[in-house]
């Protein structure tokens, strides 16, 4: 390793880039707003949209502001949380990692800018739309840095399994949805939740550190894939209800599952999101079980359909997995507070 440059720790970062009392306040009351909908207190469902990788400032922005127009309709029966995803996994460590690596995706790896990057479209985009958003924990020793400006943390199919994702998740003070793994093992699912749920003793950040343990760490599921590298969805009701035998089970708080409905549940063809999501939505007007269990839906999107690749041009289309456009986006929603 070549160790390139010592890096500013977490208070040095948010102290440069605060958030100011009034966003403080609003991030308050929407965290307290996600998490009734997650205890049953609230009768709402979540929406967790946005596109695969927040790539750029501009689009990302613009993307966002076009959805708090949309939250303003809809407010009554749907609490939206933008999906601002800045890490990227790659499957094989190659491609476009997140604007956390490169907040150019023209130029190279720039860690420091990115990390001062992201924070700031988070704080902007609170800024000008008032909704907090959500991100995925790729690397839990980074997650100090963002810890006061998201309102929720997605744990990727591969990480929900590690060890140090789990502990870190068990500290964390909002609600973290832990992704089943690629294989679609549950009782793995459930020990990942689990483990969130429970209070520890670990090294992070070069500290001794206990945690209480996160009651609002919950199932996402997201599909899986076979041996032969097929994908095979998991968003169906006897998946859904076989996971929820097994939360009672395991006697978890907060009953909860948030279904991903692009990945390996529609096996990443874009335009099936709201097909799923209108059977999900059928199935929870049917059963009352399913709907006490099934709080929210991921959908991926941005404001062009379909993506690109890293070194194409056109304006808003995603430039790692496909996203359903904007339009299309907008009438889902629509329809989706039309359901209810």
């Amino acid at each position: 390793m070549d160790f390139k440059r010592k890096l500013p720790i977490p208070l040095e970062v948010k102290s440069q880039y605060p958030l100011s009392a009034g966003l403080r306040k609003r991030k308050k009351e929407r965290d307290i707003e996600i998490k009734s909908i997650l205890s049953g207190e609230s009768d709402k469902f979540l929406l967790i949209i946005g596109p695969c990788s927040a790539d750029n400032e501009i689009s990302a922005l613009d993307y966002v502001l076009r959805l708090a127009k949309i939250q303003e309709q809809v407010y009554e029966k749907i609490l939206i949380i933008p999906r601002v995803y800045t890490s990227k996994p790659r499957t094989t460590g190659v491609g476009y990692k997140g604007m956390l690596h490169q907040p150019d995706p023209f130029k190279g790896d720039d860690m420091l800018a990115g990390l001062v990057s992201v924070r700031r479209l988070h704080i902007k985009i609170m800024e000008e739309t008032g909704l907090s958003c959500s991100d995925e924990m790729l690397y839990p020793e980074n997650f100090r840095y963002f810890s006061d400006i998201l309102s929720y943390v997605a744990i990727g199919a591969r990480s929900a399994e590690n060890q140090q994702h789990r502990l870190v998740a068990s500290g964390l003070d909002m609600p973290v949805g832990m992704k089943n793994p690629v294989s679609g093992n549950m009782s793995t699912l459930i020990n990942s939740i689990s483990a969130a749920q429970s209070g520890h003793m670990f090294i992070y950040r070069g500290w001794e550190v206990a945690s209480d343990g996160n009651p609002f760490a919950h199932a996402i599921l997201r599909g899986m894939t076979d041996d032969f590298g097929h994908s095979v969805p998991n968003y169906h009701y006897e998946e859904v209800m076989r996971l929820s035998a097994l939360y009672d089970k395991a006697d978890l708080a907060n009953k909860t599952v948030i279904i991903d409905v692009n990945h390996s549940n529609s096996a990443k063809r874009h335009l099936e999101q709201p097909r799923i999501c209108k059977e999900i939505l059928t199935n929870r007007a049917i059963s009352p079980e399913h709907r006490n269990f099934v709080k929210g839906v991921m959908v991926e999107s941005y404001i062009e359909d379909g993506n690109q690749p890293t070194t194409g041009a056109v304006y808003g289309k995603s430039i790692t997995d496909p996203c359903l456009g904007w339009d299309k986006s907008e009438r889902l929603m629509f329809e989706m507070a039309e359901s209810f």
